[in-house]
């Protein structure tokens, strides 16, 4: 994991923000709540800031390092010991460190070290990561008669 993320430009000394999140499973037409971490790019750290509602109970800002080593993966103290790694963990942890490298004035938001729980929490619209959606005819946009005539 660790030459994996060297060969995505990231150290183990890189800035992150991971959160904790409510999410929901779908497992036999029952919903399971579950507790996902995930790594939180600057976009979606700055939305969290103007206090929109959010499945995350806590964030921590903390290094690339104090999570993935030695090619595993390290829970933070804060979190839960139930609490899952989200699909793609690597990838997305590194893609969400760029943004905080290519604007690193979002680090501002929570310092090195610290962690945040007074957010928006709502889970008033539940995040269920394995729903499937079933296209049928009804998904069918009506146009107009005219949309494809030459007029």
């Amino acid at each position: 994991m660790n030459n994996k993320l060297t060969e995505l430009g990231i150290s183990q000394e890189d800035y992150c923000v991971f959160g904790l999140a409510t999410c929901f499973i779908r497992e036999e037409g029952e919903i399971k709540e579950i507790k996902v971490i995930e790594p939180i790019p600057s976009a979606a750290l700055e939305a969290l800031f103007r206090e929109i509602p959010t499945s995350y109970q806590l964030v921590i800002a903390t290094t690339i390092g104090k999570i993935i080593v030695e090619n595993t993966l390290q829970k933070p103290q804060d979190f839960p010991l139930d609490s899952q790694f989200c699909d793609d963990f690597i990838n997305r942890t590194s893609a969400a460190t760029r943004t905080y490298k290519s604007k690193p004035s979002t680090q501002e938001y929570i310092k090195l070290g610290a962690s945040k729980s007074d957010f928006n929490y709502s889970l008033e619209r539940k995040r269920v990561l394995n729903n499937v959606h079933k296209v049928s005819d009804d998904d069918n946009v009506k146009q107009h008669s005219h949309t494809h005539k030459v007029l």
